[in-house]
């Protein structure tokens, strides 16, 4: 059983975070991850036009993906900039956008650095100029994906950990892990797999079982955004802070602060939404 347990909490040593390299070029497994994750969302959501009858076709999904992608990618890196180095990135805004150093030479280095509620609000923004566009009813078309969201957002998590970044507080259960990245080589809580699990296949879980009952448009995105930011408030309890912030609120921190924010603004889209149904 101890050799089973040293295994474990040296696992991420084992793991190499990049599936090939040329020259300074990586390609890590973080990005492949990405793709999965649209991935697995397209089929699911062409499954529910299926299955459930949803007047889309697969080109309109497809045309859709794209701007989502778009979203994910400007969202959450704005988001970072903004929600968690401000002040850096006030003072190196290139560094915003360009995946390199220039600090000796040019050297890539990718974008380091991605929020997740800064990904949602560039989903939900360009979601609806496609939606206004095409004519399409916002709050239906979310639901159709609300559900989906979670399991792509599972692999997302995965990326995270095979990358050995945000990592848990520092713990001394068994199952806790020794992470390189981690400049104390404490034992910390593998926080991206609680995430992975319970943002992501339980929430998944969730509105899969419900998707169904939805007694108005708006509903399943709704509890999507306050079941997300409910699980995820309890799991940044066993996240590290990210070190340039630490707390921000008292014993809060920058993730739990927008998840709070989240928590609102999902009963307030549910409020909203049912009042909009009621009025037709």
């Amino acid at each position: 059983m101890e050799s089973f347990i040293n295994v474990w909490q040296n696992l991420p040593a084992q793991i190499s975070p990049t599936l090939f390299g040329i020259g300074s070029f990586q390609l890590r497994y973080y990005s492949l991850m990405y793709i999965v994750a649209f991935a697995v969302v397209y089929m699911i959501v062409l499954y529910r036009i299926k299955d459930e009858k949803y007047e889309y076709t697969a080109a309109t999904i497809q045309d859709y993906m794209v701007w989502a992608m778009l979203g994910v990618i400007i969202g959450g890196r704005l988001g970072y900039a903004l929600f968690y180095n401000f002040g850096y990135y006030w003072q190196h805004p290139l560094e915003i956008i360009l995946p390199f150093d220039f600090s000796a030479g040019i050297k890539f280095t990718g974008l380091s650095g991605m929020s997740y509620h800064g990904g949602a609000i560039g989903v939900i923004a360009v979601s609806a100029y496609f939606c206004i566009t095409r004519k399409i009813n916002f709050w239906r078309f979310a639901d159709l994906f609300a559900p989906a969201v979670p399991l792509g957002y599972t692999f997302g998590r995965i990326g995270n950990f095979i990358n050995g970044e945000l990592f848990g507080r520092a713990t001394t259960v068994p199952w806790g892990m020794y992470f390189p990245l981690d400049p104390t080589q404490k034992l910390r809580h593998p926080s991206q797999l609680y995430e992975a699990f319970f943002e992501g296949i339980v929430l998944f879980a969730l509105l899969w079982l419900i998707r169904k009952k939805s007694h108005f448009d708006g509903f399943l995105l709704g509890i999507y955004i306050c079941g997300y930011g409910f699980v995820r408030f309890i799991i940044e309890f066993f996240r590290e802070p990210d070190y340039q912030l630490g707390f921000v609120l008292g014993f809060l921190s920058m993730g739990q602060v927008l998840c709070l924010l989240m928590i609102l603004g999902g009963l307030a889209i549910m409020v909203w939404s049912k009042r909009m149904s009621a009025a037709k």
